[in-house]
């Protein structure tokens, strides 16, 4: 990478794929900066004078210069696109950023990868079937990198769960490094670096942070994988847009179903409604679907006996009622009362938050089962 390559990103009204075409063309930004007018009409195309003229004139050198500067200061390596290490995967995109910008370990970005993306609002459900998948994935697959967007819920989940396995993470932003939003995430990105993972933005420290560029940030999370596994999403978000630019991407979608009444699972249930996700229930069928190659132990699923209590952020009285209950047992109420010595009422306001969070079920005739 050199200033060429940050000076056609900073050119007016050129635009990522006006970039991206420019050096398909080219060959490199530097010799975009060689070509005359004439090349730059006929051969890449361009209609516009005042991007021919601003090419001409290098109207983004100073501000190619300065960013040098600040990525030098800050510890960030800026990465073009004709760069060996650049991933792969991103350059396949006729959208691609010409220069991502990265803090971390950069081999993380080229290594097997899938993104888990889902709803802020995760559940307890969606914790606990993030976790198995990368559980799962990292048994399978040991270089395995997990992606997502640094967000609260879904996103952190996903990184949380590969940092506890073992497992690479690359977390994808939608500002400018060293920042990371929401801040209150700083200390897990600490964490993903450290670890050996990586952190990945095309924005750089000359673009405003408007919070505008959540929708482009989750097409890279899309580009950077193989595949795109939907944990949990509501009718909208952020999630089914990534699950979107996958498919125009020709990559591998996949979502987890949820129950036919959970909001969380509507977009996911959607998906595969729709034939454009295929349902996986764990780490196996995300290797299946995407066709790897890898000799697969017998597969445990997602239900619920395999999900470990210690995975639930249940304290108190919840735990314990809990923790009275078999794994899918049906047990009356009474039942209950007998085990825990909580009073039936006190039985009833634990039951209904429970559910709430999908670890219960509420039955007819004073009866629940245990889910998680």
């Amino acid at each position: 990478m050199n200033a060429y390559d940050l000076a056609l990103i900073y050119t007016p009204a050129l635009g990522t794929k006006g970039v991206a075409h420019l050096i398909d063309v080219f060959g490199s930004a530097e010799a975009v900066y060689r070509a005359n007018e004439v090349e730059l009409r006929e051969r890449a195309g361009i209609v516009k004078d005042t991007i021919i003229a601003d090419i001409l004139n290098r109207v983004g050198m100073a501000a190619a210069e300065r960013e040098i500067r600040y990525c030098e200061k800050h510890h960030i390596i800026a990465i073009a696109s004709t760069d060996e290490v650049y991933p792969p995967l991103l350059r396949e995109c006729s959208d691609r950023p010409h220069v991502i910008f990265v803090q971390g370990n950069i081999r993380a970005l080229t290594q097997p990868s899938v993104a888990l993306v889902g709803t802020r609002a995760i559940s307890t459900y969606g914790q606990v079937v993030g976790r198995r998948l990368v559980e799962q994935l990292y048994e399978r697959v040991p270089r395995i990198s997990i992606v997502s967007g640094l967000a609260f819920g879904n996103d952190e989940n996903a990184h949380r769960a590969a940092l506890e396995v073992g497992a690479t993470t690359v977390a994808v932003i939608a500002n400018a490094l060293p920042e990371v939003a929401p801040a209150g995430n700083r200390q897990l990105a600490d964490r993903i670096l450290a670890s050996g993972g990586a952190i990945v933005t095309e924005i750089s420290s000359q673009h405003k942070n408007t919070g505008r560029f959540f929708p482009s940030r989750n097409r890279i999370i899309a580009a950077l994988s193989s595949g795109t596994v939907v944990v949990e999403s509501p009718y909208e978000g952020g999630s089914l847009i990534t699950a979107e630019y996958a498919l125009d991407y020709g990559r591998t979608v996949m979502a987890v179903p949820g129950r036919a009444f959970d909001k969380n699972s509507f977009g996911s249930n959607l998906l595969i409604k729709q034939n454009k996700a295929a349902m996986v229930c764990s780490g196996g069928d995300i290797v299946y679907e995407l066709g790897w190659d890898v000799t697969l132990s017998e597969e445990a699923t997602l239900s619920p006996t395999t999900a470990p209590t210690e995975t639930l952020n249940f304290e108190g009285d919840e735990r314990v009622l809990l923790e009275a209950m078999g794994m899918n047992e049906i047990v009356e109420y009474e039942v209950l009362v007998e085990r825990t010595g909580f009073a039936p009422q006190r039985i009833v306001s634990l039951l209904t938050g429970l559910e709430l969070c999908d670890a219960v079920r509420i039955l007819p005739a004073r009866k629940c089962e245990r889910l998680l």
